[in-house]
């Protein structure tokens, strides 16, 4: 009876194994499936003057520099307002707050919040800011803001809380007070966690499509900073679905597909190394 037990246990555990295992290699196969067939189509597309240049419809010839300065300008906008209100939020609530109820309520609206879909969020900022500031860029950033503030702020809050508590009841016994704390014992000891919060936010920011199509709008002008915050522009990612959706050009949008692939790939590689890099330091 014990020989039979000890080898079906076996035969479930072999064969859970070999179920993982195949679970893993085709995961694994559809990524890279996935990047080799964006990169293969859209790279050849590639060039200097692609990448240099807007678009020109006397002549036909299509560049992508008002939709790149476009979502530079678009990540530095969004980054200036959430990070801010984000990292403020989550010490007020971790250090300050002591109504846990309320702060139970606000986490799980924020955990509500990040779980809607993208494309309500352009809605409401439609009504909300389009109407307001029109279809611009900044109405688009004020539609990423919202849209980045619950992962800013609970990324934030759970690096506050891996801060030892014996370093802040440590620095009290000296005399300090709560913000002298707060800024110089807990932030130094989380600040891996937002910038990889921030890092991960900006990914997020390059992907937003459906949002950035009802309040940014599909213009490719090229624009500084300042008038293009003010002026209707299309990110890399709107325009890629224009291209691909309104004009048929797949190879342009494959192009375009593989550029925010790539720099997909770079931020997680620099939230990967940051991670480490202040892991490192608290060890030595």
């Amino acid at each position: 009876m014990g020989k039979s037990l000890t080898f079906k246990r076996k035969s479930f555990e072999l064969l859970m194994r070999a179920l993982m295992i195949i679970s893993t290699g085709l995961t694994g196969s559809l990524v890279l499936f996935f990047l080799i067939y964006v990169l293969v189509q859209g790279v050849p597309n590639i060039s200097w003057e692609f990448l240099t240049t807007k678009p020109s419809y006397l002549t036909e010839s299509i560049g992508i520099l008002p939709d790149i300065l476009n979502t530079i300008y678009i990540v530095i906008a969004t980054l200036a307002l959430v990070l801010p209100l984000g990292v403020g939020a989550a010490i007020y609530l971790t250090e300050y707050a002591s109504n846990k109820k309320v702060v139970e309520i606000i986490e799980f609206a924020a955990e509500t919040l990040s779980g809607i879909p993208s494309i309500i969020y352009g809605l409401v900022g439609m009504l909300l800011f389009s109407n307001t500031f029109g279809t611009s860029l900044i109405s688009g950033a004020l539609t990423l803001v919202i849209m980045n503030l619950p992962t800013i702020m609970r990324t934030t809050q759970e690096s506050l809380k891996t801060v030892p508590q014996s370093y802040r009841e440590g620095a009290f016994g000296l005399g300090a007070g709560k913000w002298r704390v707060v800024r110089t014992v807990v932030l130094p000891g989380c600040v891996d966690g937002v910038v990889t919060g921030c890092i991960l936010s900006v990914g997020r920011i390059l992907g937003e499509s459906a949002a950035l199509l009802f309040t940014a709008g599909f213009a490719h002008a090229l624009n500084g900073i300042i008038e293009g915050l003010a002026a209707p522009g299309a990110t890399l990612t709107v325009a890629l679905y224009v291209y691909a959706k309104e004009r048929g050009e797949f190879g342009v949008a494959f192009a375009i597909a593989a550029i925010l692939m790539i720099l997909t790939l770079v931020i997680n590689f620099e939230a990967t190394l940051v991670q480490k890099h202040f892991a490192k330091r608290r060890t030595q």
